[in-house]
């Protein structure tokens, strides 16, 4: 016979998920209802009003896809792209490349503004990317890039891509909640985020929001989205309106800690949280580089919830991350790509987001004799 389920009480300082409230997790054990009781339709309209106000917007097609971050991105490239579609996707990390991955399954056809790991892409760059491309459907980027903790101005890039008759798509699953986001002061036409990382809600949902110039390409649409599932025409109206359609049946379990997640972040308030993940951050930081880590990423252009950072000389970051996580319970990520086995990444986001966090990893560190300082 299969033993009762127990797991490890992990400190989770990695790239996601984070540390979940008590509150989010005694959420989840709320009893179940039916998907279309007319309780849960309160619930999916609280749900669908906190996620406009933590994305900052008026966004009508604002909703959450029943399924992870990945999955929000696919939504927001299936329905606004078409075969033959030219977009500009910038690709600075994982995520980047993951984007015009899907966008080439869709058959667009796909110019890439490439920078090296660890950079953001300038306007200069998307400049030059729309004199080969002078009209886009849309321009896609990715504000906080997972992969690498590098912040991604979005506001010149914006204008530059809409001045072009483009739409703008952002991916913000590890700025959502964590770091200052303002849909609609920053015209973004179509964004997903997660909701394991600053918002501290278990894996598994993708908020999403589309502007009426995105909603406007999906109505002239000439084929059929090729994803049934994600297809916004059909699960808007799952979303939305005064007769729910039966579109599929939501994760209820999960909608019950999302809505409890937002109501925290509500009550700490979008800006007092910003401020929060800026000061761990700085301490942090000072903590860190006193014992021999250095920064991937320039200053100006570091996310303070995703730390990439180098080892000092001399140290085996697989086997330190291995007795971290063995030893004190703590989970901090590697690196992916070209920065595989070179960096670690330390994320201090939502309820991980606290100076006893920094201080648990910076004592581990100190209390372990293979770390070499």
């Amino acid at each position: 016979m299969y033993k009762e389920l127990t797991t490890s009480n992990r400190i989770l300082m990695g790239p996601g998920p984070s540390d979940a409230h008590p509150r989010v997790l005694k959420a989840m054990s709320t009893p179940l209802i039916g998907h279309l009781d007319p309780e849960f339709v309160t619930i999916m309209d609280e749900v669908k009003t906190m996620v406009q106000n933590t994305f900052m917007t008026k966004n009508n097609m604002t909703f959450v896809v029943s399924a992870p971050g990945s999955a929000g991105m696919e939504t927001c490239l299936v329905n606004l792209l078409e075969p033959g579609d030219e977009v500009i996707i910038c690709v600075n990390g994982v995520f980047g490349g993951r984007m015009a991955d899907i966008a080439e399954r869709c058959g667009a056809k796909v110019h890439k503004v490439e920078v090296a790991w660890g950079t953001v892409v300038s306007p200069e760059d998307v400049k030059k990317a729309l004199d080969i491309c002078k009209k886009p459907k849309l321009v896609a980027l990715v504000h906080a890039e997972t992969s690498t903790g590098a912040l991604q101005p979005i506001k010149e890039i914006s204008d530059l891509v809409h001045n072009a008759g483009g739409l703008l798509m952002v991916d913000a699953v590890t700025s959502y909640c964590g770091i200052e986001l303002k849909v609609d002061d920053w015209n973004i036409d179509a964004i997903y985020t997660g909701t394991q990382k600053n918002l501290s809600a278990p894996p598994g949902l993708s908020p999403v929001s589309f502007s009426d110039n995105a909603l406007k390409a999906l109505e002239n649409r000439k084929t059929k989205v090729q994803s049934w599932f994600l297809d916004l025409s059909l699960v808007k109206n799952y979303w939305g309106g005064a007769k729910r359609a039966y579109h599929h049946t939501a994760p209820v379990s999960s909608v019950y800690a999302l809505r409890e997640s937002l109501r925290i972040v509500l009550e700490e308030g979008l800006e007092n949280r910003w401020k929060r993940h800026k000061e761990v951050h700085e301490v942090l930081k000072t903590k860190l580089e006193s014992l021999g880590f250095r920064y991937l990423v320039e200053k100006q252009y570091r996310l303070p919830n995703l730390n990439a950072v180098f080892l000092p000389e001399g140290n085996d970051e697989a086997l330190l991350r291995k007795k971290l996580l063995n030893d004190y319970n703590i989970e901090v990520g590697g690196g992916l790509g070209d920065f595989a086995g070179k960096i670690w990444r330390v994320g201090i986001m939502g309820e991980s987001c606290t100076l006893n966090h920094v201080n648990m990893l910076v004592s581990a560190l100190h209390d372990m004799k293979e770390f070499r300082n």
